[in-house]
């Protein structure tokens, strides 16, 4: 299979082979006067709690609705995401993670897009405020052999989990999940700054949301999200859907830390869908409107998730002038993959074949096709 395009970085006209899911070949194109799209690396997705209706934490869900997302998020140039599931109680987390392991022995797809899981909980504060949306009554301290059980039943696709270090013994957990494998992150946290700093000793590398699932009020410094930003070692992802996070802290964001900082959408079930009012599972009923805000409908102030697509994200970041259309797509698509340890996910011989063709018009980007392992999984 051959596609012509610019290279999303140099702006070079190239022609690409892909062979056996890999790409085979990268040829310069001489000048051509008609139009081509761009061809860049496919985004990657570290945080989906679900996508049009479907909920990886709204017990039970079929191994076809997780077909279904992989679709959906195809049509917004994701070729990899990692299911997520929250603080749930235990059976339920068991569920999911036999249901997501199911599908991707059903399907081959399936496997490889999912990157791995996502686990966001349920090792979290019980502070409110810093605890979010995750239910109180399931929130526990590190348990070891709780967490072997559930990755024993993942066969090994735990690649993160999110965790509060304000708990005692949380170092001997994060060395013992750094050492096996599994990428810790910080989140929905009410911890000092010397237990951030032990957590980072112990092997934590990144930072889930900053900026979100935390304290309405909290001291001007010392404080967790300071103290994060200035933790070299840690990784930011953030929401940069237009209404998590204010222009003005991603700035921060991008500055601090210009070569750790990833996007993610952390959207749920909602994305995807039309404007209106819906009901949630967590939180009750639930308003979408037509400038793809989600929040709760007896409260408009409170948001109630996010109702949006990582490519979403990018577009925002983009449009506002926070980062360039090359950085902006770094960002989200090979920095994610450099965090979890994976190739670069450049557009060099050798590389997977995921990539998406994009068209551009001003501050306007538009998917045109997503091609995973060299085959087409969507066409505008």
């Amino acid at each position: 299979m051959f596609v012509e395009g610019l290279d999303y970085q140099s702006g070079q006209a190239i022609r690409m082979e892909f062979r056996n899911g890999k790409i085979n070949s990268v040829d310069r194109l001489e000048d051509s006067e008609r139009p081509l799209p761009l061809i860049a690396p496919g985004l990657v997705d570290l945080q989906v709690n679900g996508y049009g209706g479907i909920d990886f934490n709204k017990i039970p869900f079929q191994v076809n609705d997780v077909f279904h997302v992989v679709q959906k998020l195809a049509t917004q140039g994701v070729i990899s995401f990692f299911p997520t599931l929250i603080t749930n109680k235990n059976s339920s987390i068991r569920e999911a993670l036999q249901t997501i392991v199911s599908a991707c022995k059903i399907d081959q797809l399936i496997e490889t897009v999912i990157g791995g899981i996502h686990l966001e909980g349920p090792f979290l504060s019980k502070e409110n405020g810093a605890r979010g949306a995750h239910s109180l009554e399931f929130i526990q301290e590190p348990n070891w052999e709780l967490f072997q059980e559930w990755q024993e039943i993942a066969e090994g696709k735990i690649r993160i989990i999110t965790l509060s270090p304000e708990w005692e013994g949380a170092a001997r957990f994060i060395k013992k999940c750094t050492n096996s494998g599994v990428v810790v992150a910080i989140g929905h946290t009410a911890a000092a700054p010397e237990q951030i700093a032990e957590a980072v000793q112990a092997g934590a590398r990144m930072s889930t949301h900053l900026g979100n699932g935390a304290h309405l009020m909290l001291p001007r410094h010392p404080n967790y999200i300071w103290e994060q930003l200035a933790q070299d070692r840690l990784w930011a992802t953030v929401i940069a859907d237009g209404f998590h996070l204010p222009d003005s802290f991603l700035k921060v964001v991008f500055r601090v830390k210009p070569e750790t900082s990833v996007l993610i959408s952390d959207c749920t079930q909602f994305a995807g869908l039309s404007p209106g009012t819906y009901k949630s599972h967590i939180g009750g009923e639930v308003l979408l409107n037509s400038e793809g805000r989600l929040c709760m409908a007896d409260n408009m102030e409170l948001l109630a998730g996010s109702a949006q697509s990582l490519f979403w994200c990018v577009n925002q970041v983009v449009k506002k002038g926070l980062l360039s259309f090359e950085q902006a797509w770094h960002s989200a698509s090979c920095k994610p993959v450099e965090l979890m340890g994976g190739a670069h996910n450049f557009l060099r011989v050798g590389e997977p074949a995921n990539v998406v063709l994009i068209e551009r018009e001003a501050d306007e980007i538009k998917i045109i096709k997503t091609i995973v392992g060299g085959k087409i999984i969507y066409s505008y």
